[in-house]
């Protein structure tokens, strides 16, 4: 199932209301989803592989401490943003600035960075841990299931 954008995001709890949540593709409303976006991207950071470190470490916690609670939404938002941290890594890894496209529109002749592409391998780790986790896949499908 999709994303559902329609919901009033700024006046929802997902902690308080979990059956508004809606899974979606990849890491869709992960700087919606509220309070985890408050919670989570204070701690999401990839600049250098030292910084990629401790924040995938971080999140990865976080996931874990969600997992603890009984947390889906919290699991699945945690993942999101490890996610995240391996595909903004990368784009800036392929691309000074993290500029894939042009002011034209075209698409920028890749410059690969060492750094960035460690700090993208180091949040994929823990992003394929978290994925791949078998209580995360089996609470992703009750809630799917209950949910949509």
């Amino acid at each position: 199932m999709a994303f559902d954008y329609s919901i009033d995001f700024n006046n929802t709890d997902f902690r308080k209301n979990p059956e508004k949540y809606r899974v979606g593709r990849g890491e869709q409303g992960v700087l919606l989803v509220e309070p985890y976006k408050s919670e989570i991207l204070e701690h999401w950071r990839f600049k250098t592989p030292e910084i990629a470190k401790e924040s995938s470490e971080k999140i990865y916690q976080m996931f874990l401490d969600y997992k603890k609670e009984d947390d889906f939404v919290g699991m699945d938002m945690a993942r999101k943003f490890l996610q995240m941290g391996y595909t903004r890594s990368r784009r800036y890894a392929n691309y000074k600035g993290g500029k894939k496209y042009d002011e034209d529109g075209n698409i920028n002749e890749r410059e690969i960075d060492k750094e960035k592409a460690k700090s993208a391998e180091i949040f994929e780790e823990k992003w394929i841990k978290a994925r791949e986790d078998e209580e995360y896949l089996a609470k992703k499908k009750t809630h799917q299931k209950e949910y949509g």
